[in-house]
Parts: structure tokens; C-alpha cells; sequence
């Protein structure tokens, strides 16, 4: 709520305070959400053209798909999972970080037999420099206890709803259907949700504190890939 006009308010209205959003969270799913305030805004670009990688637990059902590919979506169709193994399934994200690998060496712009790609692999930087599809650069399975499921996702340039559509996808791999039921991200770039505030943090005191304990972490981070 705006709380300007309240009557106990006391002061002028701050009007000079920017406030930019990083990559965004859809409605269905929660986690880390950075925000810039003031010259972070500017921090937040460079720390989007560092291009990198966000982390998230998805949690899935087998047996039912639904037209958003969510367990709140209209259902389409009810199928039978009894079959389905984690060997099976953990052979199916095998092929998925696999092609996913010759995605992320296509667009990152790398001659692989150069000196410089060696170091970077060694460091951890190979990703895309520029626009690309969305990448997975390492998916395994946490739980399978049918029909539930749930799978950790490190992934650049996703929005969630791809993450959604994906579990769908396992699931006709899998001769089945799967409906995706949590999206979380717990991590976005060098943002963990330990760093996160919740909802009954959102103060000043708080906010500043968070700003400061991040402030090298993001120094770091920027030195080192850009």
C-alpha cells in the first residue's frame, strides 16, 4: 500500500528514489527477486549482461496434463505413471543437459580449441554472451516418490513458463503426462535465499543491510566477468 497520504505520515513525498526489477518472477511461481535501488539499477544491467545462472527447484506430477502445463490449468488429459523409474527419468535429463551442453558451446562464440576457452571452462564462464534460446546447463532429479517429483534446474535466459512446459515435455518422454506444481528459484546469479528478505523484512533497516552484505559479492562477480 502507498502510505504518502496517510495522515501520520510527516514529511514531503520522496519522489527522486528509482527502483528497477531483475529477471522477473510470473505470479505462479516465488523465490529470489532482485531488485536495484538507486545506482544498483545501473549494477543490475551489468551484473544481466554477465549473463548468469539462475537456479531453480520445480516440482511436478505425473499423470495428468493441463492446457498452462500447471496443476491449476484446465485439465486435458489423465494418463497412467506406474511404469516410470528414476532410472528412466534420470535417463531422459541425461539427453536434456546433453543437447542443452552443444546449445550452450553454439551461442557462446567460443573456438573450443583455443587456449581461452580452456580457461574459461576451467572457470566455470563458458555461457552465451549475447541473446540465445533458453539453456540448460544442468537439470537432476532431487525426489521420485510417484507420482510426485521434483527436479533442480540451472538454467540462463528462461522465463518460467518454459521451465513449466518442460515438465510437460518429461512426461511424454516418458510415455506419460506430467503437470508442473511449484516453480522456485533459489538462486539468481551470485543472489542466494539466504540474501532474500521476506515479506515481514520489507523495512528500511533491513533493506539497508541487505544492500551493504551484498555489495561485494556483486563487486566480485563484476571484476571477474566483465
Amino acid at each position: 500500500p502507498v502510505l504518502a497520504d496517510h495522515p501520520l505520515v510527516r514529511g514531503p513525498r520522496f519522489r527522486r528514489l528509482k527502483i528497477g526489477a531483475g529477471h522477473r518472477l510470473d505470479a505462479k511461481s516465488s523465490g529470489v527477486f532482485v531488485l536495484g535501488i538507486g545506482h544498483g539499477n545501473k549494477l543490475l544491467t551489468d551484473l544481466y549482461n554477465c549473463h548468469l545462472t539462475k537456479v531453480y527447484t520445480v516440482g511436478g506430477l505425473f499423470g495428468k496434463a493441463t492446457d498452462d502445463f500447471s496443476d491449476t490449468g484446465k485439465l486435458v488429459e489423465k494418463t497412467t505413471f506406474d511404469h516410470i523409474t528414476r532410472e528412466k527419468l534420470e535417463r531422459i535429463l541425461a539427453v536434456i543437459q546433453g543437447t542443452n551442453h552443444k546449445a550452450l558451446l553454439m551461442h557462446s562464440n567460443i573456438d573450443m580449441k583455443t587456449q581461452e576457452a580452456y580457461e574459461l571452462a576451467v572457470k566455470g564462464l563458458i555461457r552465451p554472451m549475447g541473446k540465445s534460446p533458453p539453456i540448460i546447463t544442468a537439470i537432476r532429479c532431487l525426489q521420485l516418490v510417484l507420482p510426485e517429483f521434483q527436479l533442480e534446474i540451472h538454467c540462463l535466459h528462461e522465463t518460467q513458463q518454459y521451465l513449466r512446459k518442460m515438465v510437460h515435455e518429461i512426461g511424454l518422454e516418458l510415455k506419460s503426462s506430467a503437470v508442473c506444481t511449484q516453480v522456485r528459484r533459489i538462486r539468481d546469479g551470485v543472489f542466494t535465499l539466504d540474501d532474500a528478505l521476506l515479506r515481514t523484512q520489507w523495512n528500511l533497516q533491513s533493506i539497508q543491510n541487505a544492500i551493504w552484505d551484498c555489495q561485494l559479492k556483486v563487486k566480485r562477480e563484476l571484476e571477474k566477468t566483465l
